[in-house]
């Protein structure tokens, strides 16, 4: 069933609340491709692989969570950009991207996919980023060793996250801001948290963790946001009927 591209990318700018976000670069449509999707791609970054892999898979509509243009980047097109560019038009694909909005999302955000990960089906915003709430928080069914938490994290995200223990103390309430956040291990000490999950380590955080009285773990930047864009898959499969491809990359950071 072909849906018209319009019609999907205002539903996602409608439902993911882009015009509220101050992002550090575009949101929502990047590149123009085909008039009407029957096939969406999704996946984390913007590459060339991506791209060649979404035109193999037929796709017309590639959704990514790291889009091609960034605030205070050279406007100049080089070799790099040419050859990510003339991939799309030449697969005729349209490229949007949804970077904060899609780590705040209540239900198809990454943050909340992480509280899915861990069985915490109840939660509350946790963290800002420019003036708006982007992290998620709650309590888990039963206390867990932090060791636990990390080992289900990794296994769902096929990851190997790294631990800054605070001691021995179980983990009852746990805070979430996937990718680079890791200096919100702060917030999380003022909030009461147990362990605060995210995506890159901080140099200090072997530190800040036990000083602070909060586990950390950090579970990967790419693989904390995989989770995002498999959920918008999800949801337009749902909402338009139109099937979807996850683009999986080998990404250990």
């Amino acid at each position: 069933m072909a849906v018209p591209r319009d019609t999907l990318l205002a539903w996602l700018d409608a439902e993911l609340e882009v015009a509220a976000w101050r992002d550090y670069g575009p949101n929502g449509l990047q590149v123009v491709g085909a008039d009407r999707v029957q096939r969406v791609a999704v996946a984390v970054s913007s590459s060339l692989d991506v791209f060649q892999r979404a035109g193999a898979e037929g796709a017309q509509l590639l959704i990514v969570h790291h889009g091609l243009f960034w605030d205070g980047a050279s406007p100049v097109i080089r070799t790099l950009g040419r050859r990510r560019l003339e991939t799309l038009f030449r697969h005729d694909i349209t490229l949007a991207a949804y970077h904060l909005p899609l780590d705040a999302h209540p239900v198809l955000g990454n943050n909340a996919g992480l509280m899915g990960v861990l069985g915490i089906e109840e939660h509350a915003p946790f963290g800002e980023v420019r003036g708006l709430p982007i992290g998620r928080q709650g309590t888990l069914a039963a206390p867990l060793d932090v060791d636990a938490v990390a080992a289900r994290l990794g296994s769902a995200l096929g990851s190997t996250p790294l631990v800054f223990r605070a001691g021995d103390r179980p983990v009852r309430r746990v805070g979430a801001i996937s990718g680079a956040a890791g200096r919100e291990v702060h917030g999380a000490a003022a909030a009461g948290l147990d362990c605060f999950v995210t995506g890159e380590p901080e140099e200090d955080l072997p530190y800040l963790a036990p000083e602070l009285g909060v586990h950390v773990i950090a579970a990967g930047h790419h693989a904390t946001e995989t989770l995002g864009v498999r959920s918008v898959a999800a949801a337009l499969e749902r909402e338009f009927g139109v099937s979807s491809v996850y683009l999986p990359v080998e990404n250990p950071v």
